[in-house]
């Protein structure tokens, strides 16, 4: 089981809006070197909705060849078309991706007996470990616990990520679906909490700007050292909440970008960071010691 601190990481851009192969190389080398625990490429925060099928699938080749199994690496492959998210996760599994995380369909509001069928479909069909991901505030749709009981009765679904921030569902999942099955937070300003309930660890935004001290905090909790996860979470407190003072990933793609690790690409409709926001920013970066 991948544990921990998992990073959903930017897709470095040039100014006009190409993927950066370079920087993108950068990044995977500094999360090799600050001890991430996995990372998410072309999840949301890689803008997924914004590459299209090629680059989405180049992208997840060149994370996997730059990695060379230092670190597992998950590939965002959900779609709100059943068979364009098995044909990505197909397409993942060829690249090398470690497993696949699959956000439920977005727009089209399925109901939880067609949540069920479009995740038993990909499993089905591709035989790689696979993550549901639940975010609703961005799909419109929200996966209920009784569902992702179901869905884990299938061998290769390992787990989810619950990025609802509703804290009482570590316990219901785990109740219904067992010790074996990951539980992952997608809230970074929870996340303390949910690993001190029994959760596995995060897919976070946070941790693309902070790795270390974020790895550190989500391990304390894990193994139920409250106090030292505290305190290591009270340095990133600000971050967890200003990194979403723009849509994500704006304010990280900035963060990251002042960092000296990317320049300054973002697809529209995304635009980047305002002026007005930058000194948020800037400040909650430099309380986590990260400036």
């Amino acid at each position: 089981m991948i544990q921990g601190s998992i990073v959903a990481l930017v897709t470095p851009m040039t100014e006009d809006g190409a993927v950066d192969e370079v920087s993108l190389k950068r990044l995977v080398e500094f999360h090799v070197e600050q001890g991430t625990d996995a990372l998410v490429a072309v999840g949301t925060t890689g803008e997924s909705a914004t590459l299209d099928e090629d680059e989405h699938c180049h992208v997840i080749r060149k994370v996997v060849e730059f990695a060379a199994g230092r670190l597992p690496i998950i590939a965002g492959t959900g779609a709100n078309c059943t068979r364009e998210a098995i044909h990505l996760t197909r397409r993942a599994k060829e690249a090398g991706a470690h497993a696949c995380l699959l956000v439920t369909p977005y727009y089209n509001k399925p109901t939880q007996e067609g949540l069920y069928l479009h995740y038993k479909a990909i499993a089905e069909a591709v035989a790689i470990p696979q993550i549901l991901y639940n975010v609703p505030g961005r799909t419109g749709c929200d996966l209920l616990p009784e569902t992702v009981g179901r869905l884990a009765k299938i061998a290769n679904i390992v787990g989810v990520k619950e990025a609802t921030g509703k804290l009482e569902r570590v316990k219901q999942i785990r109740d219904l679906t067992g010790d074996d099955f990951a539980i992952y937070t997608g809230d970074d300003a929870t996340s303390l909490e949910f690993c001190l309930l029994g959760g596995n660890g995060s897919i976070t935004v946070t941790g693309n700007v902070a790795p270390k001290p974020l790895r550190e905090m989500l391990a304390a909790a894990m193994r139920g050292d409250r106090s030292s996860a505290e305190a290591l979470d009270a340095r990133l407190t600000a971050l967890h909440n200003d990194l979403f003072i723009q849509s994500n990933p704006i304010p990280v793609k900035w963060a990251v970008a002042e960092m000296g690790l990317m320049g300054k690409g973002i697809r529209l409709p995304l635009t980047w960071l305002t002026d007005d926001c930058i000194p948020t920013v800037r400040a909650a970066m430099q309380q986590a010691g990260v400036l």
